[in-house]
């Protein structure tokens, strides 16, 4: 069974950095596709974030310029670099891997394996 653990999550201020991790145990070179969602207290998952097994990259607007996704097979480790955050960043953070997902549906809450979780706190 997949699994997907999250790291790096915490409290900051504004303009502050964040580097979240998300560990596989499994390989990472199965995954095609592999993302970052978010979701703020009453709202829906947002996706923020996916990169594909060639490191295409899919990027919400909001965070464009300020986020940046990667991921390294060889560590099984996806990674969402986080630049000048805001306070509407404010979340828990979600790891999402899938094995067919087209890139269509990258920042689509439509993966198959997920982790649990971590919170970011932006304070102004």
């Amino acid at each position: 069974q997949v699994q997907l653990v999250e790291s790096g999550g915490g409290s900051v201020e504004a303009g502050g950095s964040l580097t979240l991790s998300c560990e596989a145990s499994t390989s990472t070179y199965d995954f095609y596709a592999m993302g970052w969602f978010r979701q703020a207290p009453g709202m829906e998952r947002e996706g923020v974030a996916a990169i594909g097994r060639l490191s295409t990259t899919r990027v919400t607007d909001s965070v464009k310029g300020r986020f940046t996704v990667s991921r390294d097979d060889a560590k099984n480790t996806l990674y969402l670099q986080m630049n000048n955050l805001k306070p509407e960043d404010t979340a828990v953070y979600y790891c999402a891997a899938d094995h067919f997902l087209p890139s269509q549906s990258w920042l689509l809450p439509k993966y198959t394996y997920w982790g649990q979780g971590t919170q970011v706190t932006v304070s102004s």
